[in-house]
């Protein structure tokens, strides 16, 4: 009967908090991937959790706490199946840019300026809302979100003080950054040639790359199909070098679209 009843007292508490409410605790463990908390009232147990991703950003969990501390944090969410609220010390370490990052709806459009290009992204200082107490702007965009089209660099597509608009994605909670795309505003390459392309089709091209297995051709603006080793030519070849080069311009012939995976495949004996 006990432990039914302590289950029943931790079900009723878990009833009475929402997701975005504020609460109070102190914390009473520290492991190297969570904080467990002891929330005002309820003293019998921590219910309380702060994940790995949900401490204040770019620290270790624990890193700045002690056993006894105590804490604010918001509620990301109540599982009542475990018995646990999971909260987020990030929420209230810097309660002006998270409120301002919450507010934002996927598919709204930001504006600024691009503040940094770095090896695994661009940073963009959003005209809106606070600054990055740690990054150079609050809006980040990933390489695959930056283009349709295929580039080397990220500074072959935008460049450190340049106005962008871009398409607010998701609130990364574990960095306080808005995830944008710049490509979502511009228009998909690969569209406007799946409207106008059948598979049949003969189409001019200039040969862009070779790979061991085949041959890269640009058929559009944006659009590059792979000739597969065994359609470049009616003989046998070991290498794409033997029949074709880069920069070559050649006549291909579109074997398939694949419109999920965006890909095309071509062939070039059979133009």
């Amino acid at each position: 009967m006990g432990e039914v009843s302590a289950d029943q007292a931790v079900r009723r508490f878990l009833s009475t908090i929402r997701v975005g409410d504020l609460c109070r605790g102190t914390v009473a463990e520290i492991n190297r991937s969570r904080l467990s908390v002891t929330l005002d009232g309820f003293a019998a147990r921590p219910l309380g959790v702060v994940g790995p991703l949900d401490g204040p950003w770019l620290r270790r969990p624990g890193e700045g706490m002690e056993v006894g501390q105590r804490i604010t944090a918001e509620v990301i969410a109540v599982d009542s199946a475990e018995g646990q609220v999971l909260l987020s010390t990030a929420a209230t370490a810097d309660r002006e840019l998270w409120m301002f990052l919450k507010r934002l709806q996927p598919g709204e459009i930001l504006s600024g300026t691009v503040a940094a290009i770095e090896s695994f992204g661009v940073f963009v200082a959003l005209d809106d809302g606070p600054e990055h107490p740690v990054f150079p702007g609050v809006g980040f965009i990933t390489f695959p979100e930056l283009s349709w089209r295929r580039f080397e660099d990220a500074s072959d597509v935008v460049e450190v003080g340049q106005r962008v608009s871009c398409e607010f994605l998701q609130f990364d909670t574990s960095n306080g950054e808005a995830r944008l795309s710049l490509r979502a505003l511009q228009p998909d390459p690969f569209a406007t040639f799946t409207e106008g392309t059948e598979v049949g089709q003969i189409l001019r091209g200039r040969v862009t790359k070779l790979v061991p297995f085949g041959a890269f051709v640009q058929v559009a603006d944006g659009i590059e199909g792979l000739v597969h080793l065994s359609e470049l030519a009616w003989a046998p070849v070991e290498a794409p070098a033997e029949v074709v080069q880069v920069a070559d311009e050649v006549s291909v012939v579109v074997m398939e679209i694949d419109v999920e995976r965006r890909r095309v495949v071509l062939s070039l004996r059979r133009a």
